[in-house]
């Protein structure tokens, strides 16, 4: 287990989650695996990517998943450790995840995402329901809950939350690994919702909204789930977070990308923690864009932000 960071400071009056009290520790909740990519494999999985960028933030990142007992799996435990991310990863009996990767000329990734692994059957064990008890925000997927197991183990985590914390749905639609039910379900567990652009276009499917534009479909959602807030992501067309009385949008940076892999993870992780911090939406949603677009500058989905990135401020704790 790494040293725990310094604790984060008390939120300024300018922060929409100024009163959110309690610990310091934020969860990635669901797939941790390998991402096959051309040049090799590098630690993936939506909720790790957010932990470890969180933790980068100087938060108690803690990624929640399960791996096998394999030799993949030792090596995840080895990146994890090396990267100095807390973690509760049981291991289990399924093989360790893996994802092949194939990047176009944009270095837009598309996955083939194997099944029946160790992340698509994470128990729900007594350490995690101490760690719930003790979350200050979590940030879970649709992913992970394609099979029965994990979708258990993650709807039992949210319901063990302290009333107050932040619920992050990063919606990630990935291949036929979704339904209807199962954002539904989400949605009125959390309430942030983090969701790009494609996805817009496959809720409003889902849910009979094709007639609606794209940010009528992000203002329905935000109000019939009774939401704190949602972000939209456009790659290149920039971003928005929308509240019930505030719109925040954000050009894209122009860099020279070398993938975008895990680059919407680290966003989401910058930009909740920075709003932890006690930034306001639009200093937040800021620092999400430049870190974002950072990510996309490097391969794979963890790399070691700048400290120009990294603003630490004195804590008040």
């Amino acid at each position: 287990m790494n040293k725990e960071r310094n604790k984060t400071d008390k939120a300024n009056s300018n922060s929409p989650f100024r009163g959110l009290g309690g610990s310091n520790i934020i969860v990635g909740l669901g797939e941790i695996l390998w991402d096959m990519l051309p040049g090799g494999k590098v630690l993936g999985g939506a909720p790790a990517n957010f932990a470890y960028h969180v933790s980068q933030f100087g938060f108690d990142g803690r990624a929640i998943s399960a791996i096998g007992n394999d030799a993949l799996g030792d090596e995840i435990l080895d990146n994890l450790n090396s990267k100095k991310l807390k973690y509760c990863v049981e291991q289990t009996d399924y093989p360790t995840g893996t994802v092949q990767v194939t990047l176009d000329e944009k270095g837009i990734p598309q996955y083939e995402i194997c099944e029946n692994v160790a992340w698509d059957n994470i128990p729900y064990t007594e350490e995690m329901e101490v760690l719930a008890h003790k979350t200050k925000t979590v940030c879970f997927g649709s992913l992970a809950q394609r099979n029965g197991v994990s979708r258990t183990t993650i709807n039992r985590f949210l319901d063990m939350l302290p009333v107050d914390a932040l619920k992050v749905f990063d919606i990630n639609l990935r291949q036929h690994f979704y339904s209807k039910e199962l954002i539904e379900s989400s949605l009125k567990r959390c309430n942030v919702l983090k969701i790009n652009d494609d996805e817009v276009v496959i809720v409003a499917g889902l849910f009979g909204w094709e007639s609606k534009t794209e940010m009528e479909v992000c203002q329905r959602l935000l109000t019939d789930y009774a939401l704190q807030m949602l972000v939209l992501t456009k790659g290149t067309q920039g971003s928005y977070v929308l509240t019930t009385n505030e719109t925040s949008f954000r050009p894209t940076p122009l860099v020279e990308v070398a993938d975008t892999v895990g680059a919407g993870d680290s966003f989401t992780a910058a930009f909740v923690a920075s709003l932890l911090k006690g930034k306001n939406i639009q200093e937040a949603h800021k620092t999400a864009v430049e870190v974002s677009a950072y990510v996309c500058t490097q391969h794979g989905a963890m790399p070691e932000l700048p400290e120009s990135l990294l603003p630490r401020e004195k804590s008040n704790n």
